[in-house]
């Protein structure tokens, strides 16, 4: 599972000019699905995220998680990240789970949200989505696992 996670001031979410998720001050994890993960690498990347020091301390020093810093979640589900760029100019997306491999680990990522005591929204699986934000810094980290 791969997820690019930005430090944002706020972030929201689009599917047909509607809005279905909005966050203010916290991270947009944009997260991909691999065919090969499972919830154990999904429990790993989660942890990652929760306690991933991408927020400043009071001396200004990126040393504070989200639960520290008490921010949102914004999640938004982008199979693009698990494409394979390294030759020619076109993605090649065969690293990619199928979809309905995407959506239960997707769904199984954010219902382990659920647990925690983070404010979080989602994207919609499968949607065109538009995504705005307003990433801080501008912070901006790739997490594998």
């Amino acid at each position: 599972m791969i997820a690019l996670i930005q430090r944002v001031k706020h972030a929201k979410v689009e599917v047909d000019s509607k809005v279905v998720g909005e966050i203010g001050t916290g991270s947009l994890v944009l997260l991909g699905v691999e065919k090969d993960d499972d919830q154990n690498k999904a429990d790993k990347l989660l942890n990652k995220v929760m306690n991933y020091r991408m927020f400043s301390d009071e001396n200004g020093k990126m040393n504070l998680n989200i639960q520290q810093v008490k921010g949102e979640l914004l999640i938004v589900s982008q199979f693009t990240l698990v494409a394979d760029t390294k030759s020619g100019n076109r993605p090649s997306f065969s690293k990619g789970a199928t979809p309905e491999r995407g959506l239960e680990l997707y769904n199984y990522f954010v219902n382990k949200c659920k647990q925690s005591d983070i404010k979080f929204e989602t994207g919609k699986f499968g949607a065109d989505m538009q995504v705005s934000l307003v990433n801080d810094g501008p912070v901006t980290f790739q997490l594998q696992v």
